[in-house]
């Protein structure tokens, strides 16, 4: 097994792999990483071959001084596999370390996507790196709604929530519709992230691009109040089992109409009838606390009432 630097030559092979793949997302796709504005970052992504053919991939970047880190410009990297043995895991491992131990890479720092984004639950490549020296560096907490067919949604959200959605549904004023009105959409955001003094991960022209390059792969869910835009919900959706929620928003004058529970409803049901296995409602860390895994608990106690469970996001490091 050798590793070989990626070039543009081996684009189309390696999102193929990666949509073939046991655990890759769309965070690890070149055409992902290709909304990026040029410069931006600046990327040192890897290929595993045997015998000439891609058996892992690893998106990153490697700094000067000697950090490589993954994922970066994406919400998940570290290695992407096929669904492999024990032996190929620790194979893929050890050819990592060698290949950082004669290429002056000092230490990686690899966050891959938790394990519901699997197709086949495999967790060789986290004992692998355990294994062979690897430790975890931290652990956020996020949260995740198991879809049934078989259940009904409503009943399965706290008491309170399933008043206040079928209040909407009684409410001819309010509507829920999929569409693609981003300018609709992106100020709302704005407003919201500025409550809390951040500004979102992408740029207004970041979501039209990606839109662009990955069209089944981003859907807007926009909640009307007589036609006015006072909420929403950006999904993407990175693979085949898992959809996640990006970014919920609402117009805070129009909070009492409930809208983010009634796009929770609405994006459940979508993604249970489109076949999903979970819906992602991504992290809930206290972000300004002094230690980055302090957990929000208001935010965890009120994704929970969707039927929401918690699962971890871990990430691996070693030093060479």
């Amino acid at each position: 097994m050798e590793i070989i630097p990626y070039t543009e030559e081996w684009k189309e092979k390696w999102d193929q792999f990666v949509i073939e793949s046991n655990n890759g997302t769309m965070f690890h796709l070149q055409k992902f990483l290709d909304y990026h504005t040029p410069g931006k970052f600046t990327f040192h992504h890897l290929i595993f071959l045997d015998k000439g053919e891609i058996v892992a991939v690893l998106p990153g970047s490697l700094s000067v001084d000697g950090l490589f880190e993954s994922p970066i410009g994406a919400s998940y990297g570290s290695i992407v596999t096929r669904d492999i043995k024990f032996s190929k895991a620790m194979e893929i491992v050890e050819t990592l370390l060698n290949f950082g131990r004669e290429n002056n890479i000092k230490e990686f720092l690899l966050t891959p996507a938790p394990l519901i984004y699997e197709t086949y639950p495999n967790q060789s490549l986290d004992f692998a790196m355990l294994w062979c020296g690897f430790s975890y560096k931290l652990h956020y907490i996020s949260s995740a709604i198991k879809l049934d067919k078989e259940r009904d949604i409503l009943q399965r959200f706290s008491p309170t929530v399933r008043r206040n959605i079928r209040k909407t549904f009684r409410d001819f004023k309010l509507h829920v519709e999929i569409n693609e009105k981003y300018n609709e959409f992106y100020p709302i955001l704005l407003e919201n992230k500025a409550r809390h003094n951040v500004k979102p991960t992408h740029t207004y022209e970041d979501l039209l691009r990606l839109k662009e390059l990955l069209p089944d792969r981003l859907k807007l869910f926009m909640v009307y109040y007589n036609n006015k835009p006072i909420g929403g919900s950006l999904m993407f959706f990175p693979n085949k089992k898992v959809a996640l929620c990006f970014y919920n928003m609402l117009l805070y004058d129009y909070a009492e109409f409930k809208p983010i529970q009634r796009v929770m409803y609405e994006v459940v049901k979508y993604c249970t009838d489109e076949g999903f296995s979970y819906v992602d409602i991504g992290v809930s860390q206290d972000t300004k606390a002094e230690n980055p895994m302090t957990p929000s608990m208001s935010l965890i106690e009120f994704k929970e009432k969707f039927d929401a469970k918690t699962i971890m996001r871990n990430t691996f490091y070693i030093k060479l």
